[in-house]
């Protein structure tokens, strides 16, 4: 039996402007962190921009958006006392709301007539400013990414929250969609504020407040997708025997997948269905309607039932095969794709470094050349193929400054799916081989890039990438999970050759811009560890190149030293034919060299000789 709630509460529809605007808002400190993760925050700006295109026209005018429909997006607790507001359920989407109007407030800078959000962000009292969502340890991360200033926040000790905020705020820059930025922004905004509703419940005590939580979120009143799912496939199996025996077997399953994570238990659902049998995705434009692959990421139980046929369940013995050979099979190569994900796994390694660059999409795809008929082997060279590509199609937009964000590419790697779903080995090598040949984007499609504050994340990741490569080619034991984990003590960090002093290189710029945008490039950076990397920070390049020496090899690579009674690594350099040369001085020639290598050294790593290499 539920508890019953105490009569001291109220309920209202409040749209994210009245929830927002000039309220106040606090945490108890035992539940003080915020969580959300990468999926979380895409499936958000996802969502909503795909509502807003139900109803946008671009022959619109603003006062039209007034007529535009509504957006739930759930419900909200609040405790009210002593005059504050705490919030017992819904600090997820309330502070990933909040990173979201910061961002919007940062894209609008350079628009002409902005929308305000401001008091949607923070509010002021005589004179002080204060976040309207308030918790002490987040104020100084919220103010710089307030004031566009993100590459300034010390991560060093920082909390789990804060660093959440920062990872999501990057999200959300990367995933916001390209057509969100024109025209239709301030359409976007006000329908976000105005339009996107939440229920909110407020309490008057904290305990009327975890009893209306607790009866809200009790798992034995309501039934989960994947419960509804098990409860329709089962109703359609004859026997009870047979149902007793897929029951435990469920239950087995899900368990395996709730070790993972909680949520794994749904995204594989979504991830499997989406792989083997999405056909359609919604056309992002007035009027459009969501399509399977749309409708699974939401309501997968519902889709099933209703495209029964489509999968082929019309008989008693379809809905026991799903369940006992498909359900089965999928599931044991979703976990095994999740564990590769989570920790370096040499054979499947491509699957963790799409992992570390939030490339979520790789799941369906990983799964959609699969077949029951695979044998473990076959199955193995199909997932380290579909990995292999996306790793490369990951490489070649980073190079050429191409956003990875999901609304970006999400059609294309939806087109992807339906192409390689059931391949042979070899037809899949063909085909991806050949699509790697198409790709617009190739390493000598640009010699310019450079690190920036929307690509800092992705450029770190390729210049581990790079220092592991060359460092195991040289029989040097090297770890690129190592290069990129924060939470080691001292985590490597970006080091730009040259220090950011304009006034050493008149010789060569001009302008502090020009100099600026040579600095940045990628063949001017290293990874150090970061108290090293401090130390070193505004020193001349010939002291510090003294310095590398001790580092690791892509960075000693520039110290005479270097090339010294290390036959490994002069081995390496004939055999690879790269140029590697040591550099007393460092000037804008010797830049332009060391941005060739690396580009050099891309190619290498990122082959297509990958997909033959499969095939032997």
């Amino acid at each position: 039996m539920p508890k019953e709630i105490a009569i001291q509460i109220q309920g209202k529809e409040r749209t994210v402007s009245e929830l927002l605007k000039a309220k106040k808002y606090s945490i108890d400190y035992y539940q003080r962190e915020y969580r959300w993760e990468t999926k979380h925050i895409t499936e958000l700006i996802e969502d909503l921009a795909n509502k807003f295109f139900s109803y946008y026209d671009k022959k619109h005018t603003l006062p039209q958006v007034g007529n535009y429909g509504n957006y739930f997006l759930g419900s909200i607790v609040i405790s009210h006392k002593e005059g504050e507001n705490f919030i017992v359920d819904g600090q997820q989407r309330l502070t990933s709301l909040t990173l979201l109007m910061i961002y919007l407030n940062n894209l609008q800078k350079a628009h002409p007539k902005p929308v305000d959000v401001k008091d949607l962000v923070f509010s002021e009292v005589y004179g002080e400013k204060s976040f309207n969502i308030d918790i002490d340890e987040r104020t100084a991360c919220m103010e710089a990414l307030y004031s566009d200033k993100k590459e300034q926040i010390d991560l060093t000790d920082a909390s789990e929250s804060v660093r959440n905020l920062v990872s999501r705020y990057t999200d959300i820059e990367e995933n916001f969609p390209e057509e969100l930025k024109g025209d239709a922004l301030p359409y976007f905004i006000w329908w976000l504020q105005q339009k996107v509703v939440l229920v909110e419940i407020i309490a008057f005590s904290d305990e009327d407040a975890y009893t209306i939580f607790e009866t809200m979120n009790d798992r034995g009143l309501s039934l989960s997708p994947t419960d509804m799912l098990k409860g329709y496939l089962l109703a359609n199996v004859n026997g009870t025997n047979n149902k007793d025996q897929l029951n435990e077997l469920w239950k087995e399953r899900l368990y395996d997948l709730i070790k993972i994570s909680k949520e794994d238990e749904a995204d594989f659902f979504k991830a499997w269905l989406r792989a083997q049998y999405a056909e359609t995705i919604r056309e992002r434009k007035k009027g459009a309607t969501n399509k399977d692959f749309d409708i699974i990421g939401t309501v997968f139980h519902k889709w099933v039932r209703d495209e029964h046929v489509k999968i082929g369940l019309n008989r008693p013995e379809d809905y026991r095969d799903f369940i006992q050979r498909q359900f089965t099979y999928f599931s044991n190569y979703y976990i095994t794709i999740r564990q590769a994900a989570i920790k370096f796994n040499l054979g499947f390694e491509y699957i963790y470094y799409n992992a570390s660059n939030y490339f979520t999409l790789q799941y369906p795809l990983l799964l959609a050349p699969l077949t029951t008929n695979d044998d473990p082997e076959t199955a193995k060279k199909k997932i380290r193929l579909v990995s292999g590509y996306i790793d490369i199609f990951i490489a070649r937009r980073v190079w050429n400054f191409r956003t990875l964000g999901y609304s970006a590419i999400v059609y294309t790697m939806f087109n992807l799916m339906k192409e390689i779903r059931g391949k042979s080995v070899s037809d899949l090598a063909a085909m991806l081989h050949q699509k790697v040949d198409e790709l617009e984007d190739t390493f000598d499609s640009n010699d310019r890039l450079r690190i920036h504050q929307q690509n800092h994340y992705y450029l770190h990741r390729m210049l581990a990438r790079i220092t592991s490569y060359i460092e195991s080619q040289c029989g040097i034991e090297s770890s690129y999970a190592t290069y990129i984990d924060p939470n080691i003590k001292k985590p490597f960090e970006v080091e730009h050759i040259w220090a950011d002093k304009f006034e050493r290189h008149t010789d060569e710029f001009n302008h502090p811009t020009d100099f600026g945008d040579y600095r940045n490039r990628i063949g001017g950076l290293v990874l150090l560890p970061k108290g090293f990397n401090q130390s070193l920070n505004d020193d001349e390049y010939e002291t510090k190149v003294k310095a590398y020496f001790g580092q690791n090899l892509l960075a000693r690579s520039l110290n005479n030293l270097c090339y010294q009674n290390n036959p490994a690594f002069i081995q390496f350099i004939q055999h690879s034919g790269l140029q590697f040369k040591p550099y007393e001085h460092f000037n804008k020639t010797d830049l332009d060299e060391r941005q060739a290598l690396y580009r050099q050294i891309c190619k290498q790593i990122w082959s297509t000789d990958r997909f033959e290499n499969e095939l032997k």
